[in-house]
């Protein structure tokens, strides 16, 4: 949207800058990337960047004041309420939706949080890969490009990832744990974290435990498990149903990062307890108790604990709210419908892309709060953010929040 960088990147765009960025990405992480990858950065303007790093900073102290927090942590399933809870997640993310305010200056709204964690290290490679090819094909984007926060730059940001992740432990007795990790579409950050990172992707399956340590086998060798990159979304592990050689209820002798409990307590669980300009208002159906608004119309219904977008219904109507079983009501969330601005011109001159913005949180077990250090973008231009709605479209999919560092 910077229309400095935004003229700029659209007078020299063509199919080839596209073919080569991605084939640079794909080289630089080693493997092919799953899911479309948008033709172009967000070119975040200066003041949509502070605005937005202000209210995510704001709001993630707000998710986090301990009387918030002890409400939250009814939450947590019983069967999955897993022993050794630090005091604070390691990772959250904020996202926003870019919008447009009554005065023409661009803001975000908050569609959803999380205390899991995101591609931060598949990130710090796409920004490596986009910037050399921008330099090479494109006249006047040759710049230091960021997408980090807070005085951060990419040998920092990195430093400050392997703190989180790793700890003081050795990477070679810690994991990122997910279910059969090839076969996931975000295995392309699996592999740029063992780049920059050092550890390994391993599903949950490969874990041996005796007494209360888990071990697992690496070139014929038992190695000891002290510290898990917890990547395992529990949805997914109940559709599975593998048979895991441990339980989550278990006091294991493992660190993790972020703790499994942390994805129940931060989430969209948390949006009717937030009091901000930038979140709109929220309610679980059990709290309306019937009493539906009148026009429905203005509203998004969403499930409280499903990933990527599952299950959210955009046109909602009085028959889709009254179809949610009265014991599944406080798992239902209404919440008032988000405006995009759908203002980033594509090369062809049309102006009708939508940009979704996380910005990502990360804390080291020695630091006192988590703290704001990078972004990713989503695009679209279709009615959500999702795969369906984008189906055959161009200038959709993942992007980063690029600006001049």
């Amino acid at each position: 949207m910077d229309p400095r960088f935004r003229s700029a990147f659209n007078r020299s765009y063509d199919e080839g800058f596209y073919g080569e960025f991605l084939r640079t990405f794909e080289a630089r992480v080693g493997c092919a990337i799953p899911y479309r990858v948008a033709e172009t950065p967000f070119f975040i303007p200066p003041a949509l960047r502070d605005r937005l790093a202000t209210h995510a900073r704001e709001i993630a102290d707000q998710v986090l004041e301990p009387s918030v927090v002890d409400k939250m942590k009814a939450a947590i399933p019983k069967e999955l309420d897993v022993p050794r809870v630090d005091p604070l997640p390691n990772c959250i993310q904020v996202d926003f939706a870019v919008v447009q305010n009554e005065d023409g200056s661009l803001d975000g709204r908050v569609v959803e949080l999380q205390a899991f964690p995101s591609l931060y290290a598949l990130m710090v490679l796409k920004l490596d890969a986009v910037s050399e090819v921008m330099a090479k094909r494109m006249p006047g984007l040759e710049r230091d490009w960021s997408i980090f926060f807070g005085g951060i730059d990419r040998a920092s940001f990195v430093e400050k990832l392997k703190r989180a992740i790793v700890a003081d432990e050795d990477p070679e007795e810690v994991v990122l744990l997910d279910l059969k990790p090839e076969q996931q579409k975000t295995y392309p950050d699996f592999v740029a974290t063992k780049i920059l990172v050092g550890i390994d992707a391993i599903c949950p399956t490969e874990l041996t435990k005796h007494g209360d340590r888990l071990f697992r086998k690496k070139n014929g060798k038992e190695i000891p498990v002290r510290r898990i990159y917890n990547r395992v979304v529990f949805d997914e592990l109940q559709k599975a149903s593998l048979e895991l050689p441990f339980r989550y209820t278990e006091d294991l002798d493992v660190s993790w990062c972020s703790h499994p409990n942390w994805y129940w307590i931060v989430s969209k669980y948390s949006l009717p307890y937030i009091r901000h300009v930038a979140v709109p208002r929220a309610r679980t159906l059990e709290e309306l108790g019937g009493d539906w608004p009148e026009d429905l119309s203005r509203y998004v219904l969403k499930p409280l604990f499903s990933f990527a977008g599952g299950g959210v219904m955009v046109d909602v109507e009085r028959a889709d709210v009254d179809a949610i079983p009265r014991d599944q009501r406080a798992a239902w969330l209404l919440q008032e419908k988000i405006t995009y601005h759908p203002g980033i011109p594509m090369a062809d001159g049309s102006s009708n892309v939508k940009a979704e913005v996380r910005m990502m949180f990360l804390r080291a077990p020695d630091q006192e709060r988590p703290e704001l250090t990078m972004n990713l973008v989503r695009l679209s231009r279709g009615k959500m953010l999702g795969v369906d709605q984008n189906k055959n479209l161009t200038w959709v999919g993942g992007s980063i929040g690029i600006f001049e560092r």
